[in-house]
């Protein structure tokens, strides 16, 4: 046995297994001795599984990140304080238009118990476009508002995920004990008593 080979110190899917079931009190530790050391007592089967679980949580993590760098690409120009430097200087005269909305309130309210006459509301001409496109997304976030809800709602929480997560894992583990109790009874029947 080579002490500098790495392989030595690894620790097995199937070991992992027994750990966890020695610790939820399934196994005790000296079944887990008698059991015999050979490789083929458990299928290569979960190693594969084990293997096909590890590259899809590497792939679903790469595009985790691609999906934050994409993101990130997107947001770089609205970020820039060319960009932000106009925003914010409409967003004043928005603001200060607002505080004269504000002041003449009780002019406003007077105005607006009126019957219809043909009066609008004043509103800077430096201002109309922005009202306008401010109308349109107004419109487009009610018209979709009822569907983001159902979007949102239909979203699963980590409690569900946590919870069958746990179910599997359990289930994992009777399936192991059985295994177990399946190779002793197999040990049995063909006369060799279990180790």
């Amino acid at each position: 046995m080579n002490p500098w080979d790495p392989n030595i110190y690894t620790v097995t899917p199937a070991a992992k297994i027994l750990a966890r079931c020695v610790a939820t009190g399934t196994m005790t530790q000296e079944e887990v001795d008698a059991a015999p050391q050979e490789s083929e007592v458990f299928s290569s089967s979960l190693l594969e599984a084990e293997q096909r679980n590890r590259i899809k949580h590497d792939l679903d993590q790469t595009n985790l990140d691609l999906e934050l760098l994409k993101l990130q690409r997107d947001g770089a120009d609205v970020t820039h304080s060319h960009y932000l430097s106009q925003r914010f200087a409409s967003l004043q005269q928005f603001t200060s238009h607002l505080q004269e909305v504000l002041r003449e309130q009780t002019v406003l309210r007077e105005r607006l118990t009126k019957p219809l006459c043909q009066q609008n509301l004043p509103i800077q001409a430096d201002l109309h476009r922005y009202v306008v496109e401010l109308m349109g997304m107004v419109v487009e976030f009610i018209q979709n508002l009822d569907v983001k809800i159902k979007m949102v709602r239909s979203i699963s929480t980590t409690e569900d995920s946590l919870s069958n997560l746990n179910n599997a894992m359990t289930q994992v583990l009777s399936q192991v004990t059985e295994v177990e109790n399946l190779y002793k009874q197999v040990l049995k029947r063909r006369g060799h008593p279990p180790q």
